[in-house]
C-alpha cells in the first residue's frame, strides 16, 4: 500500500481550517449581505446552489478543485445589490413615458414629413418651378418706372440792386422705359423647353425619392416586429434550456446522469441568456431607429399588421416589368433628363443665329411741382446684333451640351436595362422568399418533434445530452428562420413596389 505524503494531507487539513473558519464567521456577518454557497459531495458527482434570497433565481458559480477536495466556497454580496438587480426589470424608470405605439400607415406618413431627403427633392422641385415661369416671363417685355426730384441753391449778383441774391433751381422728372427681344435665334423657345423638361426631371427624382423613403419606412418598421418576434424566440430558447437543465439535474439526482450532462445544460443555458441579451438590445435600437424616421425623440413600438402572410400579386410578371418601365420614377427622370439635354442642344446651336430687341421710352420733366406743363419727349430704338466670332466659345457650349445630350441617353437606355433587371431580381427574391417560408415551417415541424423524441430517448438513456442540446439549437434556429422568412418576404414586397412606383 503506498505511503500518503505528509505534506499534502498537512495542505488539506489547512485548507479545511480556513474553510471551517469562513463558516464559524458567518453569524458575525452584517444583516446587509446575502450569503450564496455551493457545496458539493466527492465521488458522487453531484452539486447543489442554493441562495439565502428566496425568489432569487439560481447562482451559477464554477467548483474548481474544491469539488473535488470536497469543501464549499463561499461569495458574500451585498443584499441591496441582488434586491436592486432583482427588481430592475419590473421598475421604470422615473420621469420615462412609456414608448408611444404607431401603425405602419401612420409611420408611413409621418417619414414623408420628417424626411430631409425628401425635404431636399421638394425644394428641387420648387426652384424648377420657379425656373420654368422664368423662361414664360422671357416672352414678355421688361417694363421700368423712374422718378426724380432735385433742389439745388443758386446766388446771382443783381446788377440793378448791387447786391447778391438768393435762390434756388428746382427740377423734377419722370421716365417710363421699356423693351423686348423680339429674336434670338429660338433661344426662347428651347429655353422653355428645356425648363418644362427639368420640372418633369424633379418631379420624377422627388417620387424616386418618396418611394425610397417609403421603403425605407416599412424595412425600419418590419425590422422592428421582426426583432420583437426574435426575442420571442430567445426567450422560448431560454424556457427550453431552463427545462432541459432541470431534466438534467433529475437524471443526476437519480443516479441515471452524469456530472457533465448538468454542466453541459448549464453551459446551453448561458448561451441562451446572451442570446436574449443580444435579442434585447437588437429590439431597442431597432425600435429608436424607427423613431428617428418617424420624427420621434425616443423608441417606437409598432403595431402588427392584420395579415403578412404571401399573397398573390395583381399582375403577372410580364405586366409588372412593362408597367415598371413605363412609370418608374426611375425611368421617368432618366427619360426628362435626356429631354434637357437635347433642348440644352438646341439653345446652344441658337447663339449662331443674330439677336434683334426692341426698346421705347417716355420722359417728363419739370421745374415745378406740378404734372400741367414741362417737357415731354418719347423714344423708339430697334437693334440688332450678331456675334461674328467669340474665340471658339459657342463651338464649345455646342460640344458640351452634345456630349451631355449622348450620355443622358445612354443613361436612359441603361435606366431601362436597370428597371427590367431589378424588378426580375425582386421578382426571383419575393418568389424565393415564399417558398422559403414553407420549407422553414416544415422544419420548424421536424425540429419540434427531434426534440420531443431525443427528450424521450434521453429520459430512457438511449440518448446523450449532446444529442438534446443539438436538437435545441436546431430548433431554435428554426424557429429564428421562420421569422427572417416571413419578414424578408415583407421586404421583398416593399422593394419591388419601390421599384415599380406603385402598390402591387
Amino acid at each position: 500500500m503506498p505511503a500518503r505524503s505528509t505534506t499534502g494531507d498537512r495542505g488539506r487539513l489547512s485548507r479545511r481550517r480556513r474553510i471551517r473558519s469562513r463558516r464559524s464567521s458567518i453569524r458575525s456577518r452584517s444583516p446587509s449581505t446575502i450569503h450564496f454557497w455551493r457545496c458539493a459531495t466527492p465521488g458522487t458527482g453531484t452539486d447543489e446552489a442554493t441562495s439565502a434570497a428566496s425568489g432569487g433565481g439560481t447562482i451559477a458559480r464554477r467548483m474548481g478543485r474544491g469539488v473535488e477536495m470536497g469543501y464549499c466556497r463561499e461569495r458574500w454580496i451585498p443584499a441591496g445589490l441582488v434586491v436592486a438587480c432583482l427588481a430592475a426589470p419590473m421598475t421604470p424608470l422615473d420621469g420615462q413615458a412609456p414608448a408611444p405605439t404607431m401603425t405602419l400607415q401612420e409611420a408611413l406618413r409621418l417619414s414623408q414629413v420628417y424626411s430631409p431627403q425628401l425635404a431636399q427633392s421638394q425644394a428641387t422641385l420648387n426652384n424648377a418651378g420657379g425656373t420654368r415661369q422664368r423662361a414664360w416671363g422671357s416672352f414678355l417685355p421688361n417694363v421700368s418706372l423712374g422718378s426724380g426730384a432735385s433742389v439745388q441753391s443758386q446766388n446771382r449778383f443783381d446788377p440793378n440792386t448791387q447786391r447778391l441774391v438768393t435762390g434756388s433751381s428746382d427740377s423734377y422728372n419722370a421716365s417710363l422705359n421699356a423693351n423686348y427681344q423680339i429674336f434670338q435665334g429660338g433661344r426662347k423657345f428651347h429655353e422653355l423647353n428645356r425648363t418644362e423638361s427639368a420640372l418633369i426631371e424633379a418631379e420624377a427624382r422627388l417620387g424616386n425619392q418618396r418611394f425610397a423613403v417609403l421603403l425605407q419606412t416599412s424595412t425600419l418598421f418590419l425590422n422592428a416586429l421582426r426583432q420583437d418576434e426574435l426575442v420571442q424566440v430567445a426567450e422560448a430558447s431560454v424556457a427550453r434550456a431552463e427545462e432541459s437543465l432541470e431534466i438534467t439535474r433529475t437524471q443526476v439526482q437519480v443516479g441515471t446522469g452524469t456530472r457533465s450532462d448538468s454542466l453541459r445544460t448549464r453551459l446551453e443555458l448561458a448561451n441562451a441568456r446572451q442570446s436574449l441579451l443580444q435579442a434585447e438590445n437588437q429590439l431597442r435600437a431597432a425600435r429608436f431607429a424607427l423613431g428617428r424616421q418617424v420624427g420621434a425623440d425616443g423608441p417606437v413600438l409598432p403595431v402588427l399588421p392584420e395579415n403578412l402572410e404571401p399573397a398573390p400579386l395583381a399582375l403577372s410578371e410580364p405586366e409588372i416589368i412593362a408597367l415598371a418601365e413605363s412609370i418608374s420614377p426611375a425611368v421617368r427622370a432618366a427619360t426628362a433628363s435626356s429631354a434637357v439635354a437635347n433642348a440644352s442642344v438646341s439653345s446652344a446651336r441658337s447663339s449662331y443665329l443674330p439677336n434683334l430687341s426692341v426698346s421705347s421710352g417716355y420722359t417728363w420733366a419739370n421745374q415745378d411741382r406740378s404734372f400741367t406743363g414741362g417737357n415731354r419727349s418719347w423714344n423708339f430704338r430697334i437693334s440688332g446684333s450678331y456675334q461674328l466670332f467669340d474665340g471658339f466659345q459657342r463651338e464649345q457650349n455646342i460640344s458640351q451640351a452634345s456630349e451631355s445630350r449622348r450620355v443622358a441617353r445612354l443613361t436612359e437606355d441603361d435606366a431601362r436595362r436597370g428597371v427590367r433587371q431589378d424588378v426580375d431580381a425582386a421578382l426571383r427574391t419575393l418568389e424565393t422568399q415564399e417558398q422559403a417560408i414553407g420549407i422553414a415551417a416544415e422544419a420548424l415541424f421536424v425540429a419540434e418533434e427531434d426534440l420531443r423524441l431525443i427528450r424521450e430517448r434521453y429520459a430512457v438513456q438511449m440518448a446523450t445530452i449532446l444529442d438534446v442540446i443539438t436538437s435545441q439549437v436546431a430548433l431554435d434556429q428554426a424557429e429564428a428562420n421562420l421569422v427572417s422568412a416571413r419578414y424578408d418576404y415583407m421586404v421583398a414586397k416593399a422593394q419591388l413596389e419601390s421599384i415599380v412606383g406603385r402598390e402591387l
